[in-house]
């Protein structure tokens, strides 16, 4: 049997190896030693799975071992094959460790391929329960005369042929108590929810009886968010008192739910919950299984929840890909025919209807938006995020190469002894008009400007090094003076909250003298309300410099022009949502420098975490 051959001999390697951790192994023996039993199988699973989570995987799918060798390279003694499922099945049911779903053990089978870590399949249940429950129910007594003149004074028809899928997404915000609205950049989700909040807003019988909440996973996220719909609802055709309720201000969710220092626990929860009743979360992608958990949890019965984000990008950077789970990313979602005969009545829009009457009950509540306000027929950065979402790299380099795109281009990656040199041009144009600004304010506009966005943090081409090289080049041109670690100029990226000084993860700051005691540096940041806060460098929480970061902190930003550096071997991040995120983050112009072979594997590469909820909130 294959549990014969599992010693400590094969322990050490697989720790060698680095395909186990100290953890898992240290998780598998506690596992083993409180279930009573010798078993070789049970510590296997209990590695397997503690490894699945730390890798962003919900939990472990046994069916995706596949009997495989788990020892597979040469300096193995011997391989160690993996049981088949069925053998799987009866190691797991036969422990006293592992429960089935409601059963509180360590770990939960659930009968059938998966295999969890028991907070992980209550986080997976809590969230599949909510979302189900929310996505049945419907708002009563909508106003539907005050709600067909809202539509048509917020969305006037227009001489584009089409379903208008904003306008469908801002029914369903109104009418339903849970909405999904995904879209790739540029297709305006953020200022499409001043016109969603107005219309909910004008259905509410008095004033203050919907009170918003706006929120993000980084602070720079809710800021964009904030400024989006500031700027949005200025503009709208809806009465005062209703442009007064749209909330002023968004905060990052933690925030929000009123996170405590050192504990993982919010203030906030179901016992305590949220004073709200309209919820909006941007850049939902970002949020992990665990945070939207406990968000839903605190969310008071009957408050609506509008989730807004891009299904594409790059998941969580902790376990789930919650948002691809609740979009059931790859599949083209069709409504019910009641749904879409409301639509019509109200907005005029036709949609596509399923005939499958048994259909989930997110059937009717996930939109997708289509139409790219930002990149027209013509662009290039639109042309190959398309192609890069339809896994077509071939099309995508195409593109990149023409000589009639001009707002994304492709270059070779240069060798490590050229890398310096290649950069100069690009870090000189890029970063000298905000290092010589003389005003703050003009300073935090202009280094918005570009950014150098990186596949790998660590290696040749990744952020350490290319940090570096970049603050060389700049001190070669006098651009910056690198005789102590806090300089003028220096740009710094928050990477851990901090709630009694009010800096979040995604917040950038900037280095510069004091106004009022020059000889003295201060990190300066800019608010949501566009003042500048400034703080004493020691003070600042978990941080790096930013002149380059990786495309997973970029998420929540957006630059004018970018240059993406990509891997110079295959990786397994290197993925096709990690590209497409890449270039999403310029609004006009991107460069992107990579192997073509690198390049091509990498579109091909699909991130995965296995999950059970797609399977919860969408097999009937």
């Amino acid at each position: 049997m294959f549990f014969m051959i599992l010693n400590e001999k094969n322990i050490q390697t697989l720790l060698d190896n680095g395909f186990l951790s100290e953890l898992d192994i240290h998780f598998a023996r506690f596992m083993t030693r409180i279930s009573g039993q010798d078993s070789p199988g049970l510590f296997l699973a209990a590695a397997l799975v503690s490894r699945a989570t730390s890798q962003g995987h919900v939990c472990l799918d046994l069916s995706s071992l596949n009997e495989m060798p788990l020892l597979s390279d040469d300096s193995a003694a011997e391989t160690l094959p993996l049981p088949s499922l069925d053998e799987w099945r009866d190691i797991l049911l036969s422990s006293s460790v592992v429960g089935g779903p409601g059963d509180f053990r360590p770990l939960v089978f659930d009968g059938k391929t998966r295999l969890y870590l028991y907070r992980y399949w209550e986080y997976e249940k809590t969230l599949a329960e909510f979302l189900t429950a929310t996505a049945a129910s419907v708002v009563e007594k909508t106003d539907a005369p005050l709600l067909r003149d809202g539509m048509s004074r917020l969305f006037p028809k227009t001489t584009s042929h089409g379903t208008d899928w904003q306008k469908v997404a801002a029914f369903v915000s109104v009418v339903k108590k849970f909405c999904v609205i995904s879209g790739g950049p540029g297709t305006g989700k953020s200022t499409l929810i001043a016109k969603i909040l107005a219309l909910i807003l004008e259905q509410a019988p008095q004033p203050g009886e919907d009170r918003v909440a706006l929120a993000a996973p980084t602070g720079k996220a809710a800021a964009r968010l904030q400024e989006a719909v500031n700027q949005a609802k200025e503009g709208l055709c809806t009465p005062e008192h209703v442009k007064a309720a749209i909330v002023p201000e968004a905060s990052t969710i933690h925030r929000l739910l009123g996170a405590m220092k050192g504990s993982p626990y919010f203030r906030h929860n179901k016992e305590n919950p949220l004073p709200f009743h309209i919820l909006v979360i941007d850049e939902a992608s970002m949020v992990d299984l665990a945070l939207m958990s406990k968000l839903v949890r605190a969310i008071p019965s009957g408050a609506r929840l509008i989730l807004l984000g891009d299904r594409d990008q790059l998941a969580s950077v902790e376990a789930g890909a919650v948002l691809g789970d609740i979009c059931n990313t790859d599949h083209i979602n069709s409504f019910s025919g009641t749904f879409g005969n409301n639509l019509y009545e109200i907005t005029g829009e036709s949609i596509d209807i399923s005939r499958d009457t048994t259909g989930s009950p997110l059937q009717d509540c996930v939109v997708q938006l289509r139409k790219s306000y930002r990149f027209d027929t013509e662009s290039g950065i639109g042309k190959v995020s398309m192609a890069v979402n339809k896994g077509d790299g071939d099309g995508a380099l195409d593109h990149m190469k023409s000589p009639t795109v001009h707002d994304i281009s492709w270059r070779t990656l240069p060798a490590t002894h050229k890398l310096h040199s290649r950069l100069k041009e690009c870090v000189l144009s890029g970063y000298k008009p905000y290092l010589t600004a003389e005003d703050p304010f003009e300073a935090f506009r202009l280094i918005e400007q570009f950014r150098i966005l990186c596949a790998l943090r660590k290696g040749p081409y990744g952020v350490v090094a290319v940090n570096q090289m970049v603050e060389h080049i700049l001190e070669d041109n006098k651009l910056i003076k690198l005789d102590r670690p806090w300089y003028k100029g220096r740009p710094v990226l928050i990477v851990k909250n901090d709630y009694e000084i009010g800096l979040f993860n995604g917040d950038i700051g900037i280095v510069l003298p004091d106004p009022e005691t020059p000889s003295e540096l201060r990190a300066f940041f800019l608010s949501s309300d566009r003042t500048l806060r400034k703080f004493p460098p020691f003070r600042l929480p978990e941080h790096e410099t930013a002149y380059a970061m990786t495309v997973h902190k970029s998420q929540g930003s957006e630059f004018e022009k970018a240059l993406l550096l990509l891997a110079d071997r295959t990786s397994p991040v290197m993925t096709r949502e990690l590209i497409y995120t890449g270039i999403a983050r310029s609004k006009k112009g991107v460069e992107v420098w990579g192997r073509e072979p690198v390049f091509l594997e990498g579109i091909k590469k699909r991130t995965f975490r296995a999950s059970g909820l797609s399977h919860a909130l969408w097999e009937r």
